[in-house]
């Protein structure tokens, strides 16, 4: 199969995915098991270990770079694969926590209320744009398209650094309100 029919094929992927995990998320995000009558326990423990991934994210995703900058493109790989499970695995806590557990509300005052809000605020709407970047990054690697992999990684690095970095400092934020 040609490139660019296997290109075509992945564009369909990027964005079916693109949009059903953000909408699977907000609709997820707005269930909650034990008001529908499940007898779950809450999963409170969930978020300072899906902070600590969002951290180990960032820190994957620096030493990736590092390692494509030194000219190792093997552990490159593994290190950004790695990272895509890190996601992967925050996104599916974060969504049994918000399924077993009531959400909580930010409790400061004043000017730190705004500062939390823009950090929440842009930390989703990147965390959503970040998908399709993310898979098409992957897939110009996976590809061989080194040349347009390049390009699109030069964006797809500091936004998905920013949402893994963000991530950590939302819940350092909100952490003294979970109850």
């Amino acid at each position: 199969m040609s490139n660019l029919v296997q290109e075509k094929k992945y564009k369909k992927i990027i964005a079916a995915l693109s949009i059903i995990i953000p909408l699977a998320v907000a609709a997820l995000f707005g269930v909650n098991l034990r008001e529908l009558g499940f007898n779950v326990e809450p999963l409170t423990f969930l978020p300072p270990i899906y902070a600590t991934i969002n951290g180990l994210t960032a820190v994957i995703l620096i030493a990736a770079v590092i390692a494509i900058k030194n000219g190792k493109r093997k552990l490159h790989e593994n290190l950004n694969s790695f990272a895509i499970l890190c996601s992967l695995a925050f996104l599916l806590m974060y969504i049994a926590y918000h399924m077993t557990s009531d959400s909580t509300k930010f409790g400061g005052e004043g000017a730190i209320r705004y500062v939390y809000y823009f950090i929440l605020f842009t930390h989703i709407i990147l965390s959503i744009a970040v998908i399709p970047m993310v898979l098409t990054t992957l897939m110009r690697a996976k590809l061989g398209d080194f040349e347009r992999h390049r390009k699109i990684a030069k964006i797809t690095f500091p936004v998905w650094l920013y949402v893994a970095i963000t991530g950590v400092v939302v819940y350092v934020m909100i952490s003294p309100y979970y109850v």
